[in-house]
This record gives structure tokens, sequence and C-alpha cells, in this order.
């Protein structure tokens, strides 16, 4: 007679491979269903996990590495903070990497976590997809991308839908009768740079604003260069009467910037950024922002791993995004009457 395998009862469970390990294994990264089912398929066909295949099981370290673009940006911290949360929940615990926007410290990291065999990688990814990201592809580690995608490399990710936030801000800044409004960029060697770059020119077009190029300036999604790029802006000879930044730390450098030019953030130059960190709405005045979900974003990386863990080839995730409007983008006269968020 022949042995009863561990595939014969994912197959009557009809689960797959990976999900039929962990639930004879006693992994707590399983649902109830699934150990339902596999639980009465073992038991259906008589199987009895032999110790090689147990030992064989043990190997597996449930550590999770997740990898942040910059650990000082308060939308990385917070989403580092989803991550670990939703990972604990499933039994996991996380190992924290930093790639300080570079790509060689990120492939540093990697490799470490390559070596140390983690179960599975969550990756905010710099550069073009070379070097350690390859390695992580090729040797079949599971990986899922957040916030950032990289051309070529096809793996599941959750990252925003700019475009209908940005567009709303145009909209909203246009209403308020700005008609030069700056962009401070992202890098366009990063995902998220490009989309939202193209979804201001994208933008600005619709509302039929003017397109100056040298309203846009470009800076690497950290502090100073929002500082640098706000110092450019206003040193034009017909400077924007509004600004956008494309993320919280260029943002917090013009916020910086702006007054040290002893303007008024609002009734001399409007500002709007991309992120809703928590300090924005405490600011005098509160910035208005592009809002999205940091939470849903940490959780469903979670999500998406433990499917690609298990097996499974699910489908990338694009959350919405939506413009919240506070007092850094409305005239002084206006502020009171405004619903504030």
């Amino acid at each position: 007679m022949t042995s009863v395998t561990i595939k014969d009862v994912a197959a009557l469970a009809g689960v797959s491979l990976a999900t039929a390990s962990r639930v004879l294994s006693g992994h707590p990264a399983t649902s109830s269903e699934s150990r339902a089912r596999v639980t009465a398929a073992a038991e259906q066909l008589d199987f009895r996990p032999n110790a090689q295949a147990r030992s064989l099981r043990s190997a597996k370290t449930h550590v999770l590495g997740l990898l942040v673009s910059d650990v000082r940006n308060p939308f990385f911290a917070d989403l580092a903070h989803a991550v670990e949360q939703a990972a604990l929940e499933t039994g996991y615990v996380i190992l924290l990497g930093n790639a300080n926007e570079l790509e060689d410290q990120q492939n540093r990291f990697l490799d470490t976590l390559i070596d140390q065999r983690v179960d599975g990688v969550i990756v905010a990814p710099q550069g073009d997809g070379q070097g350690s990201i390859s390695s992580l592809v090729n040797r079949g580690i599971p990986t899922v991308f957040v916030d950032r995608t990289v051309d070529g490399v096809s793996v599941p990710c959750v990252t925003t839908d700019s475009r209908p936030g940005i567009s709303q801000a145009v909209k909203h800044l246009a209403e308020q009768g700005h008609r030069r409004i700056g962009y401070i960029a992202g890098p366009q060697s990063i995902s998220t740079g490009r989309e939202r770059y193209a979804a201001f020119v994208e933008a600005l077009k619709e509302a039929g604003l003017d397109q100056d190029p040298a309203l846009t300036v470009f800076g690497d999604f950290q502090l100073e260069s929002g500082a640098a790029a706000t110092e450019r802006l206003l040193q034009l000879e017909d400077p924007p009467t509004a600004i956008l930044a494309a993320d919280s730390p260029m943002a917090v450098g013009a916020v910086a910037k702006i007054r040290e030019r002893g303007l008024r953030i609002g009734p001399d130059v409007a500002l709007v950024a991309f992120d809703n960190i928590n300090l924005f709405a405490l600011l005098s005045p509160a910035l208005s922002v592009i809002d999205h979900s940091v939470e849903d974003m940490g959780r469903i990386a979670v999500d998406l791993l433990l499917k690609v863990i298990d097996g499974e080839d699910p489908a990338s995730v694009s959350l919405p995004s939506g413009l919240i409007i506070r007092e850094s983008s409305l005239p002084p006269h206006s502020v009171n009457t405004q619903r504030k968020n």
C-alpha cells in the first residue's frame, strides 16, 4: 500500500502544500478554516508525519524582514509599526532595516536577511532592482514591495494611487485663486517620485494652470532638499503663491524655509503636503495634506507576504489617496468657516 504524504492531505483539504505543512506543524499563522480542513483530511487519510519532515518544518524562522527607505521619515516609522503589529498577530516577529534612501545600504541589509534565512521580506525598494533585490527574487525568497515598485521586478506590491489626492489638491488651490503652484518633487529614480510628478503635471493641465518648468524643483524625499527647493522657488522673479510637497520630510523643510524668510503659511504662501502625519494637524496653521492609510498599507503588505509564503500568487493592491483641507491652504477669512480635519 502506498504511504500517504502531505501532498495527499493538501489535495484532499483543497489547500496549498505550504498551508497544509503549517497547519500540521502547529504554526499559528493559519486560518481556523484551513486548520479544520487540513486536520479533517489528515484524520481521514490516517496521515502520520515522519520525524524527518517535522525536523525540516522546524527550520522555519518565523521571522520577517522589513526594509524602509528612511526610518526618520514619519511615514515609514508609522509603516514599520503597522507591519510589526500585523506580523505579531500572525505569530511572526520583524527585523527592521533602514536604507536611508541609499541603494548600497539597502543591499547590505538585504544580504544579511538572506544569510539569516528569514521566511520572507517586505521592501520599500531603492534603485533599479539589481543587487540584493535581484538575489531575493532569484533565490525564491518570498518578497513583497511596499509603497514603491521597481520596473521589471514582478512581485506582489501594495502602493498608493497618488493621482486622486494630487488632482484634488491642485484643483483646491486653483479654486483659492492660485495660478502659479510650486512643486517639490521626489527623485525620478524612485517610482513614487515619478508617479507623483506625472500626476502633478496632469493635474495642472486639467486645471488650466501655468506649467512653467521653473516651478518644479526635484528633491530627494528628505528635509534638507525640501528647504533648498523652497528657497529656490521663493527666489524666482515671479514666485509661486502655493507649494505642494511630494512627501512629509520635504514639507517640513518647506515650513522651516517659509518661516525663516518671514512669510506666513496660508496668507503669503499656501502649502499642501503629501502624507498625513500627526504633526501636521498640530502645526499653526495646520497643514493641508494628501492622505492615504499607512495602517492599511502595512497590514495588507503582511497579508500579501503570508500568502506568498503559503505558495499563493496574490494580486497587488493600490490604495486610494484624498485631500484633507486645513488652514495652510485657505485664505484667512475662510478659516473659521471651514470644517477642520
